[in-house]
């Protein structure tokens, strides 16, 4: 009966070898380059290091020699077989030491009348032994060869060992990723708000760090990567780190620029460094923030030269990921952060690499009252603060933007000796933050002041009568130090993520309220409106070219690309036809001539209204939205 159990004979090991192969290659380029490198420094060394040293005396020619031998000059000579040393009267006789020494070289054979002027000028000579060419060979290539070659034999080691070469020997290759230790971390999913989708792809990567074997046991593979995107500020660095301290390991944090230097090698070193650390840690999390600083795509770049730094580091990093097999005992999870995922390499995301793609957004009403409460822990609030109030006033904020505006709050409440934070303080924060302190010193003539009122009642009153306008909260005519003359603040009463046309087009007739005002009134028009007037016509744009909302170009995109998450304007596409880019232009003019001429007719239809606004805010100089209800009631009733 044949044994079935027994063992298969030991295939090699496909990614040891790589690994060896990879070593070898990476040994024998720095033993090449130290080999250049060396003999440039041996060079140098007998140049301008042991030549000085041997010869410190002042060199002369033969013929000067002889010159001064005739002067009278030498005091004595010492006779080598291809020089003649010693010491002649120093040039300036009061100057010390009286005699210098001197140094020509010269073939004493060739004058045989050389001993005879000597000894008519009175010089001392000797001869001189010829030195040990032995010790001679020793100390000027030996003893330099020997220095090298150790501090070789100390590098290739270390080369061999994943370091990198001279920078390894010096630390530079050493990643600088900094650890921290499981009982350390201190985050924990309590201390991260407005990511609950997030959150719950996250548990189950907790899952595979607290119990791999419930998941090996069936077949399957623990995940080696995840990859965080969103726009800036809204968790995803603390969102890896509550991973972290949700399944109890440590946490490796470091960022894409740190494995960049202006050293070859160092940022692959560092990538291997990184991840024998987080071997040896496991388990554990490497966080890797930023990471479109090394991943950006290869595809279409122009390299200069034979090398780029960066491209060694991805392709290291992708190395690395494809040869990083994490025990069932020890999982090591690989967790990255960027908000730039639209440059980042497709070898990088493809499956196998990072497995996981986890979008973290700006948060919604529930997440921005989540957020918060969480930064409001050590703030002493007073006892009626509205909580929903404050989280309708943010909508668009991210969570960095909610921590800053709770502290600028507390540091509002602080400057008037308050006890406790109120919801005007926050308001306040959110109009320091947007545009800036009030600039009350910055006087404005009495038509300035007329001029700014008319339009930011103008902003006010067709935000009020158009359909779907957002609510007024405030209004104010004093300036900011951001530029801002006066500000019209609205507040959307809930978070929307789908804009018709008819939304948008108000939200132009909007912008362009306060030009309308100018121009019902005072007949003519001001430098007041160049900001409404740009994110005007940007809008009307993006319908046009964007959104297909054009009845003579159709649904067709005509825009460029656009990052995804950091804005910025929209890239030329190139791919459109002179006459076309006539038509999209025309388009956007007539969607914005529209709108301003619908405002036109709107506040000359509520002209009393806009005259009662105005002057309230003349004398208050700051109002809130009910003054607008308030104005288009009283026109109304007395109509």
């Amino acid at each position: 009966m044949l044994d079935n159990k027994r063992p298969n004979p030991k295939k090699p090991d496909s990614d040891d070898e790589k690994k060896r192969q990879e070593q070898a290659r990476r040994q024998m380029r720095f033993s090449i380059s130290y080999l250049i490198v060396g003999m440039l420094v041996l060079w140098l060394f007998q140049e301008f290091i042991l030549t000085p040293l041997v010869v410190q005396a002042t060199e002369i020619s033969y013929s000067e020699f002889k010159q001064k031998l005739t002067e009278g000059q030498i005091v004595k000579v010492t006779i080598r077989d291809t020089s003649i040393v010693g010491e002649m009267k120093n040039p300036d006789p009061k100057a010390t030491p009286a005699s210098v020494p001197f140094d020509t070289v010269a073939n004493p054979q060739s004058d045989p009348k050389l001993i005879e002027q000597l000894q008519a000028a009175n010089v001392a000579f000797s001869f001189g032994r010829p030195p040990s060419p032995i010790g001679s060979f020793l100390f000027a290539y030996i003893l330099p060869l020997v220095l090298l070659g150790g501090f070789w034999y100390l590098m290739y080691r270390r080369s061999g060992a994943g370091g990198g070469g001279i920078g390894a020997i010096f630390g530079v290759g050493k990643s600088k990723a900094t650890e921290v230790k499981a009982e350390d971390v201190g985050v924990t999913y309590k201390d991260v708000g407005g990511a609950d989708e997030a959150i719950a792809e996250l548990q189950e990567i907790i899952q595979f760090l607290k119990t791999p074997e419930q998941f090996a046991k069936l077949g399957g593979r623990i995940p080696k990567g995840v990859l965080l995107v969103g726009p800036p500020g809204t968790g995803k660095t603390l969102l890896a780190k509550a991973t972290a301290g949700e399944a109890g390991t440590s946490f490796f944090e470091t960022s894409g620029s740190e494995f960049v230097e202006m050293f070859v090698g160092v940022g692959a070193a560092r990538v291997r460094d990184l991840f024998e650390q987080a071997r040896k840690a496991a388990p554990a999390i490497v966080f890797i923030d930023e990471i479109d600083a090394i991943g950006q795509s290869r595809a279409g770049a122009v390299r200069f030269g034979g090398n780029d730094e960066r491209e060694q580091t991805l392709n290291q990093l992708l190395a690395e990921i494809d040869g990083f097999q994490t025990t069932a005992t020890a999982p090591v999870i690989i967790m990255a952060a960027t908000n730039r995922p639209e440059v980042l390499d497709p070898a990088l995301l493809r499956a196998g690499r990072f497995d996981r793609q986890i979008t973290v957004g700006n948060p919604d009403l529930a997440g921005r009252l989540q957020i918060l409460k969480i930064h409001s822990q050590s703030i002493k609030l007073a006892p009626d603060f509205d909580w929903e109030r404050a989280a309708r006033m943010t909508p668009g904020f991210s969570g960095a933007d909610i921590a800053n505006i709770m502290n600028e709050s507390a540091l509002l409440a602080a400057r008037r000796n308050a006890d406790a934070v109120a919801l005007a303080d926050f308001e306040a924060a959110i109009e320091r933050v947007v545009a800036g302190l009030e600039k009350r010193s910055r006087v404005m003539n009495e038509a300035e002041r007329k001029t700014v009122a008319y339009h930011e009642s103008g902003h006010a009153l067709v935000a009020a009568l158009v359909p779907h306008g957002d609510p007024v909260s405030k209004i104010s005519i004093v300036p900011r130090t951001r530029g801002a003359l006066g500000y019209t603040m609205q507040m959307p009463t809930e978070d929307r993520y789908l804009l018709t046309q008819d939304e948008l087009q108000d939200r132009i007739a909007v912008m362009l309220g306060g030009r309308a005002a100018e121009k019902i009134v005072c007949n003519q028009i001001s430098t007041g409106a160049s900001d409404d007037i740009l994110r005007a016509t940007e809008l009307a744009r993006r319908m046009v070219t964007e959104f297909g909302m054009s009845e003579k170009l159709g649904s067709v995109r005509y825009a460029g690309q656009q990052l995804q998450y950091l804005g910025g304007a929209v890239e030329d596409s190139g791919n459109v036809s002179q006459d076309t880019r006539q038509v999209i232009d025309g388009e956007v003019q007539r969607f914005v001539t529209e709108q301003y001429e619908r405002a036109q007719g709107l506040l000359r239809a509520h002209r009393d209204a806009l005259e009662k606004l105005t002057q309230q805010l003349l004398q208050q100089e700051t109002v809130d939205g009910g003054a607008v209800k308030r104005a288009l009631e009283e026109t109304l009733s007395h109509s």
